[in-house]
């Protein structure tokens, strides 16, 4: 299936401390898509090969967080995720959306989360991508080898470069063969606007840890987890679904971080059935 164009679908909107860019698609209860938190990714291209099955069930909004894609750039003071959640429900309150259903890719996904538990009314349901809201792992040293990687990617000796954005693109799928240079062209391309430099090289903003705060998420939440995953330890998908209210687990063998495109066709299925049960 063929993906739409994208620029007849880019929005933007203004909101208390942000501009905010994003896609619009499709038809249907509204579905909040958010992106990962590697340098250079935006909501359009992390859910490219989603977006025409997806588009069919739900109106789709694309969102590009501050700092990615074609959204403000600034640098967040105090709690990251909190700030962001504050940003979604100003979103939905500026689009008369009251309550939306949300899929997060990694650092998407813990925007999501953070959502869930400051505003549950604006959270109908909720799918997370290999997203780890702690800072801990019982099995795994911290951080990550991929959330290392991209830490080191701004503020790492040279700066940014086309190796280093290779080398990230490299920890985030299990099949290198959807490491293409394509994809990794587009994301350094992406990832070097000065602005973006600008905001990444200011001192970084505290890590939030959501351990203590997972029990208030009472949204119906689907987890999904790459057995192969080098950007997020397994078993912290394992803690939050036990401690959500209302969570399941699914694992993917042989997959990594992407899951949504690893294994496109099982993530549309999978996504589509979980968000279809808990509509209002």
């Amino acid at each position: 299936m063929q993906l739409p164009e994208e620029s007849p679908t880019s929005r933007y909107v203004d909101l208390a401390k942000v501009r905010i860019h994003y896609n619009e698609i499709g038809d249907g209860p509204p579905l909040v898509c958010l992106h990962g938190g590697g340098p250079g990714a935006n909501s359009w291209s992390n859910f490219a090969a989603n977006i025409p099955v997806l588009m069919r069930s739900y109106r789709l909004l694309l969102v590009d967080l501050p700092n990615f894609g074609k959204s403000s750039r600034l640098v967040i003071e105090g709690p990251p995720l909190t700030f962001l959640a504050r940003v979604m429900d100003e979103l939905l309150s500026a689009l008369d959306i009251a309550k939306a259903a949300f899929v997060g890719n990694s650092y998407g996904g813990q925007v999501a989360i953070k959502t869930a538990i400051d505003f549950p009314t604006r959270v109908e349901s909720l799918v997370v991508i290999g997203s780890a809201p702690t800072v801990y792992s019982l099995f795994t040293p911290m951080p990550v080898e991929g959330v290392k990687l991209i830490g080191q990617y701004y503020r790492g000796e040279g700066g940014p470069t086309y190796a280093k954005m290779k080398q990230i693109i490299g920890t985030m799928v299990f099949d290198q063969r959807f490491a293409t240079e394509e994809v990794i062209r587009a994301r350094y391309e992406a990832s070097i606007d000065p602005e973006l430099i600008r905001v990444n090289t200011a001192p970084p903003p505290v890590r939030q840890d959501l351990t203590a705060e997972l029990p208030r998420v009472a949204a119906p939440t689907l987890v999904l987890w790459g057995m192969d995953d080098r950007a997020g330890a397994l078993d912290v998908g394992l803690l939050m679904t036990r401690a959500m209210q209302n969570a399941q687990m699914h694992i993917f063998t042989k997959c990594g971080h992407w899951v949504q495109v690893e294994r496109e066709g099982e993530f549309n299925e999978l996504v589509l059935n979980f968000l279809a049960r808990y509509r209002v």
